[in-house]
């Protein structure tokens, strides 16, 4: 004895389903298709961006930018190829995206640091120092970040963007800081990119263990680079001058 088939095919049972949503009274069955697990549709999307990149940085902290590729990324993070290509086009656009969120992250972490220090120019450009330096160790793998810049085209694009990035942060910082009317903002802007660039180059260099100094001694000499203020110093170009 056969039975009727009783289940509507695929199309029309998706066209049921998408026609319930309009119907007035009735629960936003699509919203709920969306939750899974108890977690939104968008933040499983996060967290995936948030795994690729993580697993970025551990590959590249481990062996690299040879070792970040998009099939060691999948692996690391567990999501197939179709997740990677839901946040990234390639394996250059994963990279310049890892150093733009943590570029992002570590100003938040100085300018936070600057303002909240006691309110004179010396504490508040000594807070800023430590917590650059701070920034990086807290993490080794943001040192490898900071060391294999030069590594890849693409790393070394992101690495010029960061530092204007930074230096326009660190322009902005000092006008906000400093009442007096200060000078052409792009002079500003010049001038805290010198001061950006070298003190990256020089961070780097002693990373690479090539000055035997100790943190402390790195950041009092980064802010006291910082706090020049003879007619040549990058701070006075900036508008920025101590109080006291």
């Amino acid at each position: 004895m056969g039975y009727a088939r009783t289940t509507a095919p695929r199309d029309e049972r998706v066209r049921e389903w998408e026609a319930v949503e309009d119907v007035p009274g009735q629960p936003d069955v699509a919203a709920a298709a969306r939750v899974y697990g108890g977690v939104a549709a968008d933040e499983r999307r996060s967290r995936r961006r948030g795994a690729l990149v993580d697993a970025a940085l551990d590959l590249l902290a481990e062996g690299g930018a040879p070792a970040v590729t998009k099939r060691a990324v999948c692996a690391r993070a567990k999501l197939n190829d179709r997740y990677f290509y839901e946040h990234f086009t390639d394996r250059d656009a994963l990279l310049t995206a890892l150093v733009e969120e943590h570029t992002a992250l570590g100003i938040v972490t100085v300018v936070t640091a600057a303002r909240e220090a006691a309110p004179d120019l010396h504490s508040q450009v000594y807070a800023a120092a430590d917590a650059a330096i701070g920034f990086l160790l807290a993490d080794p793998r943001r040192q490898a970040l900071l060391l294999n810049a030069h590594s890849t085209e693409a790393l070394q694009a992101a690495r010029l963007t960061t530092q204007h990035a930074i230096a326009r942060a660190m322009s902005a910082v000092g006008r906000e800081l400093v009442a007096e009317p200060t000078p052409d903002p792009l002079d500003s802007d010049m001038a805290a990119y010198a001061v950006v660039s070298g003190t990256l180059e020089l961070v780097a260099a002693w990373m690479r263990g090539e000055f035997a100094a100790t943190r402390d001694h790195l950041t009092d000499l980064i802010a006291r680079l910082l706090l020049l203020t003879d007619n040549s110093g990058v701070l006075q170009v900036a508008g920025v001058k101590p109080t006291g």
